[in-house]
């Protein structure tokens, strides 16, 4: 069967049943694949390589290069199969499979490669033209300034035009190489390839200078998939014609080593630049190759750079970068971002060399690969049901592989280049992060969140709960989103930073007609812990009556383990609800939860601003006293609370022992590791005790026995009575599981 039908038809055809046009595999990757790979580096470095390195450390080095990017189109692969490809290339692939934070920082460092890379191939093609025209007196910058140009008036047009003029240059590309193999046949010496074996590093060169400075050769494998928003087919263009390119090219530059190192001697390879001309049958062949290689290769990274930046400002990542997402004409050309790929070319031709740009191009591109592979990764071990790539050839332990090797070879190449980029990827994951990007697409994070949350629920149900692991669970009925604002804030105040908050609303009806009112207050609930920034769970129920639905919620809500310990009521004083106040209280201690009853002072005031005074926990015995000690440490650990002095109070007879009820909490104390004073009481009135002690405090603890049946009314109006004088009370029942010596 011919190639072309094996990779796909070269021309454009409808794409998608959208009208739009798309090209084939042929030439929408494997084409300008192999362009970029056999560039630059094959015609005027490769031979410095080789020379450097030897034919056995030159055929490790290539082998190498091709292994990483092997595994990185393996994975490049599976999602690429795995999801609808659109503009973007590699940024696509990766924002959708780790996301917008991830996505986004890698976006950035892959365009600059990118184009800088069009600054490489356009240094390339001048160095191959002042050694083409050595009596011309022209400099080099002006040539790549007229080339960089060139090229970009060629991408400005449209790819489409581009592309079909690489047809061209893919031609003229395997005319050069069939000139060069048939000159270094008949120059081809035993004797000289065989002291070309061993390695011969010049001064300062290296194995890992030498692989940093072949490696960019290896990067061509994205050129394809930078141009999926052009592709007919981007889930099968994309394997097949970058797999088939990583071949040919791989086979070629094997052959080219093994040639080069029998047809010129080591000083040779090392010290001329355009040995590939001088050993090949016909030179003007190669001279034009090189012309054809590093053109077709800026050509393809001027075309790809945009495209990246197009996605990142149509994905509205970063807001300055918005403008660039604008596209011009049928085809949606990048316009814009082509002017800025143009510019930072230009830049770079000012400013650097072929030598100096090639190590921070393996850097940036590494980085790319790494982080392609790490979201393949992502996507096999968590198993996600969305993930279902129809390319089988990827498994997560060769996208490990591939993202440990490029860490590896990061930093083995160079290791504060290395530690500098992945400083610059940590502060624009950073910005990315703070900015809170709100985006329409799942990725791989979420999956990986959900499994490592279902494996941590199942280890927290097998395990045997003791008291050093508790923490609280918070269930807060605040009502709707405004009623009951202090119980929100309490229960962040007491559990949001250290264990769970739910914040729970009851409406009463039947749930066929208040469907639409429940979704309306889950959505104002959520928006109220969002703008108090709460760090809350919403939770609304339809019941027939208050009472019904919050026994439901205290029973059914949660998972496992995460069922709510701590439920957090508002004390009321209504005469009409005290009964069924009352009844709520004592249902909730019989299913096994401790609850916390807020009697707020002042409900007009600002909840985040405590009032002035001291935290008072009035100590009866240990039922309660360890719960409310721990709550009571909790809410100073917040900054509101920060530097409010702890009481812990007792009120004992006459003849109740000072001494020993001072030393019995002092330990305590000591042992629960809680900064706090001691104070004990000497009253015959207790009421009048606390009363009188606690009255300017900002919060006062106590503990209280639930009603028993019958008793609710009687249990409300006295308690109203015992907190008359007192300022925000906190009363406490403890199911028991709290230890302060834990």
């Amino acid at each position: 069967m011919p190639l072309r039908d094996h990779l796909g038809k070269s021309t454009r055809e409808p794409s998608n049943g959208n009208g739009r046009e798309g090209f084939g595999a042929f030439g929408g990757v494997f084409t300008p694949c192999t362009l970029t790979i056999l560039g630059v580096i094959m015609f005027l470095r490769f031979g410095q390589v080789v020379g450097n390195a030897g034919v056995w450390m030159g055929l490790v080095i290539v082998l190498l290069a091709k292994t990483i990017t092997t595994l990185t189109a393996l994975s490049l692969s599976a999602i690429a199969t795995n999801t609808r490809v659109r503009g973007g290339g590699a940024y696509f692939l990766i924002s959708r499979s780790l996301g917008a934070e991830f996505g986004g920082s890698i976006g950035v460092v892959f365009f600059l490669a990118q184009a800088i890379s069009v600054a490489m191939y356009v240094l390339g093609f001048t160095e191959a033209f002042a050694a083409a025209f050595p009596g011309l007196d022209v400099s080099p910058v002006v040539v790549a300034t007229l080339v960089n140009m060139v090229v970009f008036l060629c991408v400005y047009i449209g790819a489409g035009w581009t592309i079909k003029l690489q047809y061209g240059i893919l031609a003229l590309l395997g005319l050069s190489l069939v000139s060069f193999f048939a000159g270094a046949a008949q120059a081809f010496s035993a004797d000289t390839f065989q002291s070309n074996l061993g390695t011969g590093f010049s001064s300062g060169e290296s194995f890992f200078t030498m692989f940093a400075l072949f490696f960019p050769a290896a990067t061509g494998i994205m050129a394809g998939a930078n141009m999926s928003g052009d592709l007919k087919d981007p889930g099968k263009a994309i394997p097949k014609g970058t797999l088939l390119s990583i071949l040919v090219t791989g086979i070629v530059y094997v052959l080219i080593a093994l040639t080069l190192c029998g047809a010129a001697t080591r000083a040779e390879l090392i010290g001329n630049s355009l040995i590939m001309e001088d050993i090949a049958a016909v030179g003007l062949l190669i001279t034009l190759g090189v012309f054809a290689a590093t053109l077709s290769s800026a050509l393809g990274s001027m075309m790809g750079a945009p495209r990246i930046l197009q996605a990142l400002g149509r994905d509205e990542v970063f807001e300055k970068l918005k403008f660039f997402g604008q596209g011009d004409g049928p085809n949606n050309e990048p316009r814009r971002a082509i002017v800025v790929t143009f510019a930072i070319c230009q830049l770079c031709i000012l400013l650097g060399d072929l030598n100096a740009l090639a190590p921070v191009i393996t850097m940036f591109f590494m980085i790319t690969y790494g982080y392609l592979c790490l979201a393949t990764f992502y996507e096999s071990i968590t198993r996600n049901p969305s993930y279902r790539p129809t390319f089988r050839w990827s498994h997560w332990s060769t996208a490990l592989l591939g993202a440990l090797g490029c860490a590896a070879v990061m930093f083995l190449t160079s290791p504060v280049w290395a530690l500098l980029s992945i400083v610059a990827m940590g502060l624009l994951h950073w910005y990315v992060t703070r900015r809170e990007v709100i985006v329409t697409w799942g990725d791989a994070q979420s999956g990986a969140a959900y499994e490592r949350a279902r494996k941590a629920l199942l280890r927290l149900e097998q395990d045997r709960f003791h008291p050093k692991n508790w923490r609280p669970s918070v269930i807060a009925f605040s009502g709707g989103a405004w009623s009951r604002r202090h119980l929100a804030v309490y229960g962040h105040w007491l559990g949001a930073s250290r264990g769970m908050l739910t914040l729970a609303q009851v409406i009463v009806g039947d749930v066929d007609k208040h469907m639409a009112r429940r979704r309306n207050q889950e959505a104002a609930l959520r928006r109220f812990i969002q703008d108090e920034q709460l760090g809350a769970f919403a939770a609304v129920l339809v019941a027939p009556s208050r009472e019904l639905g919050m026994e439901a919620l205290i029973q059914c809500h949660g998972m496992g383990a995460l069922r709510p310990n701590l439920v957090l009521l508002g004390f009321s004083e209504d005469p009409e609800r005290m009964e069924r106040f009352g009844k709520v209280v004592r249902s909730t201690t019989e299913l096994g939860r401790s609850v916390a009853l807020i009697r707020e002072e002042g409900p007009e005031r600002d909840p985040w601003l405590p009032p002035r005074g001291t935290i008072d926990v009035w100590w009866r015995g240990q039922d309660n006293g360890h719960l409310m000690v721990l709550l009571a440490h909790m809410l100073v650990q917040n900054d509101a609370w920060r530097g409010r002095r702890i009481r812990l109070l007792r009120v004992i007879g006459a003849e109740g022992g000072l001494e020993e009820a001072e030393r019995h909490l002092t330990e305590l104390l000591a042992v629960a590791r809680v900064p706090a004073d001691v104070r004990i009481l000497v009253d015959d009135n207790p009421v009048q005790a606390i009363r009188e002690t606690s009255k300017h405090a900002a919060v006062t603890f106590l503990g209280f026995l639930p009603p028993e049946e019958g008793n609710e009314v009687a249990f409300t109006e006295g308690t109203a009575r015992f907190l008359e004088g007192l300022g925000t009370v906190v009363m406490v029942w403890s199911t028991g599981e709290v230890r302060l010596e834990a």
